[in-house]
């Protein structure tokens, strides 16, 4: 059953599903708690309790909070997912730097030309209302002068001259005159009429409410000597507003709009409303109970495929022609195409239009360019450095892989190709360092086993005589050693002794060690006659070089050792390469020690009382010279005395007061010659590695003991 459960586990964590942060492990818990008290719910519901109604707020405010958690997990795993590709990074970057601004402003620009071409569209009306009015006061102004000049003749002659004024102006056929003198009118050229307001005094024009009718009205009073002349001229405002729609578009008129008065100090407008005046105080115009009264015209036919309708409202104050005051104003919505105000936008240009047409193109093909131009290079940047990056995520896969061969290649000069650059030469110095390491470790192996050979060269076995108690001890300062001892029991009673530096470190140290150790053994077990003796050596030597070696069909003495080595080294050795090496044979029944000293560093006897012998007797180093004879010497080893051979890896080690050196080794021995052999070892090494201290040791050590007994 565990095993099942981490299995689910295991899973789920794969899949993403597993809860590993705070919100996602509160977000599920509540998710459980919802589903829980929504289990209940229903259970309560089905029994009839009471409780399941109090559960049900506690159900929605628990699916609230799970819906608002796991938006918040959603967001993270969408961001997770969606920006860890640095392509995607530069994407959503680039849209929120670049593409959102260029949008906000295209939407600015947009909406900004859509306000512009309703606030023309209404220009246009409300300037033809203007423009009406105007030509309304220019009439009326006319008509009172000329009346004012003829104030002696009857209306009949009036009526005359009001008729050729009307026959000159064509507009005059949808225009209504009154005429008043003081509070008397005098001519009228409509069976309806014209109520002269005592309140207007002097002028006035605008738009008027008369008997539920929107008209364009002007008055104008002129003083006479009669008194005043008041001349009020009248048009229907949806004749001039079917006029302005035929070349414009639909144009619709709206009433119910109210308007209230308010004090400054009360809130804003509502939904519905628009502030339009204000001082002290501020009028509020409600549009929520407007309605369509007149319309006019009908929407234009697309030019184009972008040739879209606008619509506009705007809001013109309206007069109540029966007291005077203020009314409700009207709205006036005017619906049509981009192509008729652009038409009407540039009907002043004349022939100068299609030129500033050009102009504007141009300028909307170039800014194109230019941002297309933007995003290609934009675009092939962003190619350029993320891919650069997947080919530098793609080599670290497969670095991390062992791939060192992977190469990124690089076609540019940029700091990202740089980057690359040094990828490439990183991954080549990890390929060469691998190979270097691959070959130091097959290098360490082969010196594991030459190690391994060379400690076999060294005696393991207690080699011991009756009369003569021996002990070695080697430590190299390298995996192998070209320092070199060896025991070799002739018989019962005899026992040869070894001591040996081979000049140099390292492989070719321990390998000149290994033939001087072959050849000492294999020399030293057998007699060796005069007449096989070039054939065991491999070469043939001159007379005098027998002679002097002593080689006369007998066994081989130490110098006869050392002659033959020297000649074996020799030959199959570079010149740089010698050894010191010290040769003894001890014959136990004589208590004689025979030996030659090959340049090595002379063995000390030292006797009961303290005193010492140094066995110089030799000759120079072994392997550098051919044709050298080795002296020979012997010397008695009494009950007691004790014979230590050594290399320079004892005495030469230095510190900050000098060598180690061959006196403190001397005292030493001295102080120390009673105790065990091995202990006596034991003692000469701890002592020479406090001498050298945290450093490395410079040299192998190796120490031959020897006591008579």
């Amino acid at each position: 059953m565990a095993l099942r459960y981490r299995y689910l586990r295991l899973r789920l964590r794969e899949a993403g599903l597993l809860p590993a942060s705070k919100v996602a492990l509160i977000a599920w818990y509540l998710l459980g708690l919802d589903l829980l008290l929504f289990v209940l719910q229903k259970l309560f519901g089905l029994l009839k309790l009471s409780y399941g109604d109090s559960l049900g707020g506690w159900v929605s405010f628990l699916s609230f909070l799970v819906i608002v958690f796991f938006s918040i997990l959603a967001f993270r795993w969408i961001k997770a997912k969606a920006l860890w590709r640095l392509r995607n990074r530069l994407i959503v970057t680039y849209v929120f730097i670049g593409f959102v601004p260029l949008v906000l402003l295209i939407a600015l620009a947009l909406g900004s030309f859509y306000l512009f071409a309703g606030q023309f569209a209404t220009f246009i009306v409300t300037t033809g209302l203007n423009s009406e009015l105007s030509s309304l006061s220019a009439a009326n102004s006319t008509i009172a002068r000329h009346l004012s000049a003829q104030i002696q003749r009857e209306p009949a002659a009036w009526t005359a001259s009001l008729e050729s004024l009307r026959r000159n102006d064509k507009h005059w056929a949808n225009r209504q005159i009154c005429v008043w003198l003081n509070q008397t009118m005098v001519f009228n050229s409509s069976p309806t009429e014209i109520a002269a307001p005592p309140q207007m005094k002097n002028s006035f024009r605008g738009v008027v409410r008369d008997h539920d009718k929107l008209f364009l009205r002007v008055l104008e009073t002129v003083p006479v000597n009669e008194g005043n002349l008041t001349v009020v001229s009248s048009q229907p405002l949806d004749q001039l507003l079917q006029t302005l729609a035929a070349t414009l578009g639909e144009i619709t008129l709206y009433e119910g709009l109210t308007l209230h008065k308010v004090d400054r100090t009360e809130p804003g407008p509502a939904h519905g409303t628009q502030v339009l005046t204000g001082d002290n105080k501020k009028a509020v115009l409600d549009t929520t109970q407007a309605k369509p009264i007149f319309s006019s015209g009908a929407i234009p036919p697309p030019t184009r495929a972008l040739d879209r309708s606008v619509l506009f409202v705007t809001s013109v104050p309206v007069t109540d022609w029966g007291n005077g005051e203020n009314a409700n104003p009207i709205g006036i919505t005017v619906q049509t195409r981009i192509s008729k105000l652009y038409e009407r936008l540039f009907e002043a240009q004349g022939d100068f239009a299609p030129t500033v047409e050009f102009f504007l193109l141009f300028a909307v093909i170039i800014f194109a360019i230019i941002e297309l131009l933007a995003i290609w290079i934009g675009t092939q940047l962003t190619r350029t450095v993320t891919g650069a990056v997947a080919q530098l995520y793609e080599g670290t896969q497969l670095v991390n892989r062992g791939d060192f061969s992977h190469r990124i290649p690089v076609k540019s000069s940029d700091q990202v190709a740089t980057l690359a650059t040094s990828f490439n030469a990183m991954t080549a110095s990890l390929e060469k360092l691998i190979e270097e390491q691959k070959d130091k470790q097959r290098l360490e192996n082969e010196l594991v086993i030459a190690q391994e050979v060379q400690a076999q060269l060294f005696p393991h076995d207690s080699v011991q005589l009756a009369s003569l108690e021996v002990h070695g001890f080697f430590r190299p300062a390298r995996t192998v050693s070209g320092d070199y001892y060896d025991f070799l029991a002739l018989d019962s009673d005899r026992l040869i002794l070894a001591v040996g530096d081979i000049s140099g470190k390292g492989i070719s140290a321990a390998l000149l060690m290994a033939t001087i150790h072959s050849a000492v053994r294999a020399y030293s077990l057998q007699d060796i006659p005069v007449l096989r003796e070039p054939a065991a050596v491999g070469a043939a030597l001159s007379s005098d070089v027998m002679l002097a070696s002593g080689l006369h069909g007998v066994d081989v003495s130490p110098a006869a050792l050392l002659s033959l080595l020297n000649h074996q080294l020799y030959e199959s050795t570079p010149p740089e390469k010698y050894a010191t090496l010290f040769l003894g044979i001890y014959d136990g029944a004589k208590r004689k020690l025979t030996y030659s000293n090959g340049g090595h560093l002379p063995p000390i006897i030292m006797s009961q009382d303290g005193s010492i012998r140094r066995l110089e007797c030799g000759g120079t180093v072994v392997g550098l010279f051919d044709s050298r004879s080795y002296e020979e010497g012997s010397v008695e080893l009494r009950r007691g005395e004790l014979l230590l051979a050594y290399t320079d890896g004892v005495t030469e080690p230095e510190n900050d007061f000098g060598e180690f050196g061959e006196r403190r080794l001397i005292d030493l021995l001295r102080e120390n010659r009673d105790l065990p052999l091995p202990r006596i070892s034991e003692i000469v090494t701890a002592a020479v590695d406090d001498w050298i201290g945290a450093n490395e040791q410079p040299d192998d050590i190796t120490l031959v003991l020897a006591r008579a007994r």
